[in-house]
């Protein structure tokens, strides 16, 4: 089998790569990456290894790779002969690739290729397949569009595993924490005859997404937040401070109650889930900056993001959300010279008052939070 998998930085080797290459997949990694790409085709292969005290490694074969700035006919001609084409490349990204996967289907259904193919974007974010389907679909015919619907599918997918920031003399080598998860939605797919292992698929993708949104990205980003405030470079040093680790705490516990209460998850169950996501997070062997977790604050308040979004529907649940509201605190306070957000965001709050910055920010419109939200940061200075 084949798989076409744009983005061949540490996620898509690292963790879909590698389970592609468990499931017996020949990969073809697209990517404008010339040194990584260049060597994928040279030597055919790469390894990973385990981030804990194993230290195990794993050698994935069978591995090429595409310039898709310099060879995308080749990209196309990849695209029509694949069993599947999946992503990790941002979501900002996907926009850039829908043309050469709408080339893609152009070809197979020129081909009369029958056989079903899914389009995966394994990406942080909510609905990121549905989002690539959209792009993809402003390049494509009526006489496309009747030929998606019969044989291409675009089911959402919830990816979880802590890639490390890293950087070893072998360009493919890759570290990667033990866990990982993906989560595909099985309603969405047309490629019925794969079943991943590895993968699990559900009916509902929905409380598995937001659960890792709220669990794992809303208490990594507290964990950079609070630990910076403190004064501490990294998310393994920031949960050495008992007050970091109580607020990651907190915060889990609320937004579980959040889950909990929306989704029926079970409670034992969830707060093993917790458990695991703290001990993930202390792992000495995935040290990680505070820096890179905590960049971008603004998009990280926006309305639907990993805080305000919980903030306002436990809010509207009648739920606790004070150790949230002390988190949103400390990211208006979250000051970075070297991240372009923090930059403007301290630069909104110099020039407009802090009411004005958060509605700006946050997009919020309750009286009552915004209200909350100031007294917080106010409670800071």
């Amino acid at each position: 089998m084949k798989d076409v998998h744009f983005g061949a930085g540490n996620i898509g080797r690292g963790f879909i790569g590698e389970i592609l290459f468990k499931n017996g997949f020949d990969i073809t990694f697209v990517d404008i990456n010339a040194e990584i790409i260049d060597a994928l085709k040279a030597r055919g292969n790469y390894e990973i290894e385990i981030a804990d005290e194993t230290k195990d490694r794993i050698a994935v074969t069978n591995v090429t790779g595409l310039n898709n700035q310099q060879e995308p006919e080749a990209v196309v001609a990849a695209i029509a002969e694949a069993d599947l084409v999946t992503t990790a490349i941002g979501p900002n990204v996907l926009p850039f690739i829908a043309e050469l996967i709408a080339k893609g289907i152009q070809a197979r259904r020129a081909a009369d290729i029958q056989q079903p193919i899914d389009v995966i974007a394994c990406e942080n974010m909510i609905g990121g397949s549905d989002f690539l389907k959209e792009k993809v679909f402003t390049y494509l015919s009526d006489e496309d569009l009747t030929y998606v619907e019969a044989y291409v599918g675009f089911p959402n997918a919830a990816v979880d595993r802590i890639v490390p920031i890293q950087s070893h003399e072998d360009p493919l080598f890759v570290s990667v924490e033990p866990f990982s998860e993906w989560v595909i939605d099985a309603n969405m797919s047309k490629a019925k005859q794969l079943h991943l292992e590895g993968v699990t698929y559900v009916e509902d993708l929905e409380p598995y997404i937001e659960r890792k949104l709220f669990s794992v990205n809303t208490g990594h980003a507290t964990v950079a937040y609070n630990g910076s405030y403190q004064g501490y470079e990294t998310i393994d040093e920031s949960l050495k401070d008992p007050e970091v680790l109580a607020q990651l705490k907190a915060v889990l516990n609320e937004t579980g109650a959040l889950l909990e209460a929306k989704w029926q998850f079970d409670h034992e169950t969830h707060q093993a889930y917790i458990n695991k996501i703290v001990g993930r997070f202390e792992n000495p062997n995935l040290s990680d900056l505070n820096s890179r977790v905590a960049r971008t604050p603004i998009r990280k308040l926006g309305y639907d993001e990993r805080f305000i979004r919980p903030l306002r529907e436990a809010s509207e649940r009648g739920l606790s959300y004070q150790a949230l509201l002390q988190t949103i605190a400390r990211i208006f306070k979250y000051d970075d010279q070297q991240d372009e957000q923090s930059v403007e965001l301290q630069t909104l709050l110099a020039e407009k008052p802090l009411e004005v910055v958060i509605k700006q920010v946050t997009g919020l419109e309750n009286a009552q939070l915004i209200n909350e939200i100031m007294a917080a940061v106010d409670a800071l200075a």
